[in-house]
């Protein structure tokens, strides 16, 4: 009986392992069609009716997202963080032009990402594909809540729900500082009421226990009480 065949162990001079694509480390690091900038507190990223090509990674840092009307008067519609897409509408053909206004609310570290490169990312790899479009889901979910609060809540829930976003509340184990430069003018645009309101709620908030100031705004869990109470 012949002897079995030994498969050989020896390994294949030159062969190298293909390395697997890891959407973290493209976003992470500069690269073909990929640059990184760095932007100073209050300094425009881009600005609403620009020309719209490229995409905007936030690596660190918090921005603004505001849009002006007709009329000259002004909203901020979101308030984005480290892990947050800029601009990514202009991967739509159909948006040639920035429909809102990106401002660095604190010293930002951003990826910018040519339309191209991002298309071809989205395209070959789906590993970044599949992270890309779960975070625009997320995204598209956290719109839709926002107008339903806008419609069915009342302003001091809908200040004690913005202040639990800003603290990433249900994301970290302890409430987190909200970042000071956001003023409480900024959060009147964002839940549509005046600026005298806001410090009433604030003021409310903070003899209940529910927030703190101590060099910074820092949000407590039981915040939340507000926000499901009927």
């Amino acid at each position: 009986m012949p002897p079995p065949l030994r498969l050989s162990t020896r390994r294949v001079r030159g062969f190298r392992p293909i390395k697997l694509f890891d959407p973290k480390e493209f976003l992470s690091n500069a690269g073909i069609g990929r640059t990184i900038h760095e932007y100073r507190a209050k300094q425009a990223i881009f600005s609403q009716g620009q020309s719209s090509d490229v995409v905007y990674y936030i690596q660190e840092g918090k921005v603004r997202l505001s849009v002006v009307s007709k009329q000259g008067k002004e909203a901020t519609i979101a308030l984005l963080g480290p892990g947050d897409f800029l601009g990514e509408g202009c991967i739509a053909s159909d948006q040639p032009i920035r429909l809102a206004t990106a401002t660095a609310i604190t010293n930002c570290a951003l990826l910018k990402i040519d339309k191209k490169e991002m298309l071809r990312a989205l395209h070959a790899e789906h590993l970044f594909s599949d992270m890309f479009v779960a975070y625009m889901v997320e995204r598209h979910n956290r719109t839709q809540a926002d107008l339903v609060d806008q419609l069915f809540n009342s302003s001091e829930k809908r200040l004690a729900r913005a202040l639990l976003l800003l603290a990433h509340f249900g994301k970290k184990d302890r409430p987190e500082e909200v970042t000071p430069d956001v003023s409480q003018e900024t959060l009147a645009e964002m839940i549509g009421t005046t600026r005298s309101r806001v410090n009433f709620f604030m003021n409310r908030f903070r003899k209940l226990g529910f927030i703190h100031y101590n060099g910074g705004l820092r949000v407590h869990n039981s915040l939340l009480g507000v926000v499901l109470h009927e």
